[in-house]
């Protein structure tokens, strides 16, 4: 290509341009600021495999297009993946107010940029805090998983606060997301350790005998768990479990499901410390790569506070009466406040699916809640049936679970990729396979239900399944 070719989505490649701005730096060519920093033995020397650019915007627009349209979406097809990221009922206001442009271009609500924004988070921030019982709600997260990575770093720093300098241990699940478990180790090493607790093969629940034992050192800074598990079921030990991580002045860190707390009781009330997860149920598509928010939350206990990473926004009055302010509370301790000593450094760009979560929250009220928990529960009761009757499947874990049900095809004969991919031509995205993630429990798989899924999708899963297992390999 060209030296001279100017590229009509980049300002900066007339060459005048360029000219100019490598002078200003004090080289000749682009290559020049390259071979500065990188290794010559690291630079690659022959031209990129690379197609040359479409130049015109309504050929780029088609060309995506056609890539887009090789996929097959949850829209076209049955879908019983889950693990994460759920497809629920987005109410059309969600969509409607998220993308105005006061919300959408506001950036996190200051006092250059605010036109509602700050109260709009607050708005939120109170409204999960109902839905989890806790005074204070965070600021948005990246995702769940930098949720329960900033929570555990919360839960050493308050530790390290009181004293307690030798408390570097931080206790989780074997039962737990592996995607998240390989972000805590990343983001909390190598100053915390991160050690896992066994769990009973039959109930899939934290083996406390393992826990207690690990405990005994003195060294836990906290324990985690997720409610429902990563794998389904109901940690049902849960106020067993704070019992014997408080009495070994350890934290107790909670992940509930949020779309599942208007039914069942949260965590806070059975002994937990701090809560984390995601936010991407309340209102939010299945998207690649977004859609995710995480959150952080607690009591009223300012030693927890102090130690939290995120901006928090209050309330508070003004001289007029009735009248009232929003805006950043304690704000010394993240990043924005100070770079140099702020607890953690984190992002602000998912604000907006705070206000997305708060417009769904708002929409939905209590009942709304309650309903979209009762009729997931009843969801995942049929479908648990349907697949319990197919030959040489069986169900792990059955003692109870909210929408996810961890299936066992050991006795099929066939693995679960296997079932995946013939499912594919029945246009259904069968469970997600656990069988490298977790290999003591062989071929089985996560399947998830949500309010969206149907009867008739059940039932043609459980008729597709067993075609599919009737074959001979």
């Amino acid at each position: 290509m060209s030296k001279d070719f100017v590229h009509p989505y980049m300002p900066n490649s007339v060459p005048a341009i360029k000219k100019a701005m490598l002078k200003e730096v004090g080289v000749k060519e682009i290559k020049d600021i390259y071979g500065s920093i990188i290794p010559a033995k690291l630079l690659y020397k022959k031209r990129l495999h690379l197609p040359e650019p479409i130049l015109s915007e309504y050929e780029l627009k088609q060309h995506v297009q056609g890539i887009l349209d090789q996929d097959a979406t949850t829209e076209e097809y049955s879908s019983f993946l889950g693990a994460g990221c759920y497809k629920h009922q987005v109410p059309a206001i969600c969509d409607e107010l998220n993308s105005r442009g006061e919300f959408l271009t506001a950036y996190c609500g200051d006092t250059y940029s605010d036109h509602g924004k700050m109260q709009a988070i607050f708005e939120y921030a109170s409204m999960l805090g109902e839905l989890l019982d806790t005074d204070v709600v965070s600021y948005t997260l990246y995702d769940a998983g930098q949720a329960v990575a900033s929570s555990l770093s919360t839960a050493v720093r308050v530790q390290k606060a009181a004293g307690r300098r030798n408390k570097n241990v931080v206790l989780v699940p074997a039962t737990m997301d592996p995607e998240i478990y390989a972000q805590i180790c990343e983001y909390l090493r190598p100053a915390v350790q991160v050690e896992k607790v066994a769990y009973n093969l039959k109930t899939g629940l934290m083996d406390l005998k393992d826990l207690a034992k690990k405990l005994a050192g003195g060294k836990v800074a906290a324990v985690f768990y997720e409610n429902p598990s990563y794998l389904g079921f109901w940690e049902t030990q849960a106020v067993k479990l704070a019992q014997l991580a408080h009495a070994k002045l350890a934290l107790v860190v909670a992940q509930p499901q949020v779309s599942a707390l208007g039914l069942v009781e949260s965590p806070i009330n059975q002994g937990a410390d701090i809560l984390c997860g995601d936010i991407q149920p309340l209102g939010m598509h299945v998207q690649y790569g977004g859609g995710q928010a995480g959150f952080m939350a607690c009591q009223q206990d300012v030693k927890l506070l102090q130690q939290f990473p995120t901006y928090m926004y209050g309330i508070t009055k003004t001289k007029n009466p009735g009248e009232f302010g929003w805006g950043r509370a304690m704000n010394e301790r993240c990043s924005h406040g100070s770079r140099e000593k702020a607890n953690e450094y984190f992002g602000t760009e998912t604000g907006l699916w705070g206000i997305t979560a708060g417009i769904y929250l708002a929409s939905m009220g209590p009942q709304g809640m309650r309903d979209l928990a009762t009729t997931i529960l009843q969801n995942l009761a049929y479908l648990t049936a349907q697949l319990a009757k197919l030959k040489g499947v069986k169900i792990r874990f059955t003692g109870s679970g909210f929408q996810e049900v961890l299936v066992d095809f050991n006795g099929t004969g066939k693995t679960v990729r296997a079932l995946n991919k013939a499912l594919l031509r029945a246009k259904i995205f069968g469970g997600k396979d656990l069988s490298r993630e977790f290999p003591e429990l062989g071929q089985c798989a996560l399947y998830c239900v949500s309010e969206l899924t149907t009867v008739e999708q059940m039932d043609n899963l459980a008729a597709a399944l067993k075609k599919i297992t009737g074959r001979r390999a």
